[in-house]
This record gives C-alpha cells, structure tokens and sequence, in this order.
C-alpha cells in the first residue's frame, strides 16, 4: 500500500482569545493518499482554513502529530518546513497574492529564482508553463493588465512551476465570476489528473466541492463527514 501523502493523528490548533481558548482543529485524524482530489467544507468558522495552514506546514499543531510522504514534520525547525513547501507543496490563494510589479512571467519564475535554478532553464520552464496556461501573449503584462481569471492562472503557474507533489487550494473560485470560476477548476482537475498529483481544495461552493472524488465537511474543528465517490 502506498504511503500517505498526509498522515494526521490527534491534531489540534487552539488559539487564545481574551480569555477564551479557541479549539480551531479538535482532534483530527487523517489519512490521504498520492494523487487524491479532496474537498475540504463546513460553514464560517469551522476551521478549513486552519486545517489547511496546518497541512499546508504554515502552521504547527498545537498537538498531535503530522508525517508528511512517511516523514515525521511535527518537530521540523522553520528552515526545514521552509525547504520542504518549496520542494513539495504549490498554493493557490482566493486573491492570488501575485507581486503587483512584477510581469507575468516573472511572478511565475520566483519560486524558481528562490530555489536557485539556472537563468536559461527558469525561463524555459516559465515559457513552457504559460503556454500550457494559455498565458504566453500575457507573459509581459502585470497583475493590474489582466483579468481576475488571467491572474489565477498566472497563481496557478507559479504553484505548479516547481512541479510539486501537493497542491492546496484556498477558495480558488471565491473571486472570480462563474465562467471563470469554472475554467479555473477544469484546469486544476486537469493538473491532478494529467500528473498525478495530490488536489486538495477548500470551498464554500458547495457544487465545487462536490466536484471531487473524496468530500470531508468539517464542522467546530472536526470531521463531521469524510465521503468518497
């Protein structure tokens, strides 16, 4: 059996609010495997925000523990969890979060640049993901030239663009209008599909979320339903 990409026992994220405690994560165990397409609902507040930080090594637990491909992550220093997302783990955020100043490509080269990669295969590579994005004649244009469905397939050439294994998706449709929103999710699946890798997608949409081949609904931190098919 293969090992899981994602193995969780016990995790909990609690915050301090006055003097309140907070349980956002209460107690989750959870298993997913490579190249599964999850779907992660629940209303406001439920904590699919806070499970992603913590899958996504944003976050730490505050207890519990987390093996990441077989690999213990819960004691990890911040350099190795850093080295760790930018080998392994794409993000795709509902406001894009690209760098206002910089062209298309060059927001797409930056995880490249950050890792060290030569110049000439950076800009191969950042040629060859905006074709596959149909993005090449916006290889030149900044955030504020492009459309809201431009900019989030420019997010999700830059998550894609170090080929990792784990791709996180935070309300990718949540800003763009639905014939976007639509195109957006066809390409993810199309990504998930074509290269095997592990999709795991946070909505409130709950067509979106449907869409996926495996549905965990989560209600007050905890797993209220986990549905596969």
């Amino acid at each position: 059996m293969a090992v899981p990409v994602i193995e969780l026992r016990g995790i909990t994220r609690r915050f301090v609010l006055g003097d309140s405690v907070v349980k956002a994560v209460d107690g989750i165990d959870l298993d997913i495997g490579p190249g599964e397409y999850l779907s992660i609902m629940g209303p406001s507040g439920s904590g699919k925000s806070s499970l992603l930080n913590l899958v996504a090594l944003l976050d730490r637990p505050s207890s519990g523990s987390y093996r990441f491909e077989g690999r213990d992550v819960t004691a990890l220093d911040d350099d190795e969890l850093a080295a760790l997302r930018r080998d392994s783990i794409g993000f795709i955020f509902q406001f894009f979060h690209l760098v206002p100043r910089l062209t298309a490509a060059a927001n797409v080269e930056l995880p490249l640049t950050l890792a060290g990669v030569a110049p000439a295969e950076r800009r191969e590579r950042v040629a060859t993901m905006l074709a596959a994005m149909d993005l090449a004649d916006r290889a030149h244009h900044r955030p504020a030239e492009l459309s809201g469905g431009q900019r989030q397939r420019v997010a999700i050439a830059r998550a894609m663009i170090a080929e990792p294994r784990l791709l996180l998706a935070d309300e990718p449709t949540g800003n763009l209008d639905s014939h976007s929103g639509a195109q957006v999710v066809e390409l993810l699946e199309g990504l998930q599909q074509d290269r095997g890798i592990t999709l795991i997608v946070v909505t409130h949409d709950a067509a979106i979320g449907r869409r996926a081949q495996r549905r965990l609904r989560l209600v007050d931190g905890r797993v209220e339903s986990d549905e596969r098919g």
